[in-house]
């Protein structure tokens, strides 16, 4: 028995998110797991760094598995590329050693959000960001979001459903840009910490949306956070401009 670590990417639009659901709804877990068991013939369960939730993406999910399979990692990501849909690749797969978890051993995770501002949609990247007509000043959203780096209770940017031990957590980059050159209709809200809360991103990129439209100042994120009050926060952000970037490990 060995411990194996895959690398995935997907685009989370027609999925009910990572963790399986249950019938009639479709998680990416659920399709990962039935090709690794069509490809090594035993049925396994994975563990992910995170659940991301229906319409979330991931260019870097991480999880892992035990298997009795033989297969060398660069067969395992040929054999399960060919059993997956066109929506999800594995990326890379390694082994690991026995103690292992996807889940309990990563250290730092970093997502961006994407937002389509521009009044007139681009229906080529409806399914990757979220399209917001009125203008954003990316500026001034960056230079508020600077005040909630570093450890704090982010009790008021998590929604409920996903009860944690604790709600504090240590935020080590984030970045609000607008794109260059093709890309200048985008803004791109960048965040690394050491973990996140149930739509913890999605929250911060609500109230930053406020700031960037004019309707708050610089300085209501950091009135927001110490509120430690979810309903002082702005809207969670729809999940289709959100991808995991990438997840790291001790």
């Amino acid at each position: 028995m060995r411990t194996l670590k895959l690398t995935l990417a997907y685009d989370g639009t027609d999925y009910a998110g990572w963790q399986v659901q249950g019938p009639g709804r479709v998680a990416v877990q659920e399709v990962l797991e039935q090709a690794i068991e069509a490809v090594t013939g035993a049925r396994v369960r994975v563990l992910a760094s995170g659940r991301t939730d229906a319409g979330v993406h991931a260019l870097g999910q991480v999880v892992s598995f035990r298997t009795e399979s033989r297969l060398s990692p660069e067969t395992l990501v040929r054999a399960l590329n060919a059993h997956l849909p066109h929506d999800v690749a594995v990326l890379d797969a390694a082994e690991v050693p026995d103690g292992f978890h996807a889940t309990h051993s990563a250290v730092r995770k970093r997502y961006r959000y994407a937002i389509h501002n521009h009044p007139i949609r681009d229906v080529f990247r409806r399914r990757t960001s979220w399209h917001y007509p009125v203008p954003l000043d990316a500026a001034a959203m960056h230079r508020a979001a600077q005040a909630l780096r570093g450890t704090h209770d982010f009790r008021s940017f998590q929604t409920s459903g996903s009860e944690r031990k604790t709600t504090v957590r240590t935020v080590y980059d984030i970045e609000v840009r607008r794109g260059e050159g093709d890309e200048h209709r985008m803004i791109f809200v960048e965040i690394e910490a050491d973990g996140f809360l149930y739509n913890m991103v999605r929250a911060i990129v609500g109230t930053l949306v406020q700031v960037g439209r004019g309707q708050r100042g610089e300085s209501w994120p950091a009135e927001v956070l110490a509120a430690k009050d979810r309903r002082r926060a702005g809207r969670t952000a729809p999940p289709e401009g959100l991808v995991l970037l990438w997840v790291r490990y001790e």
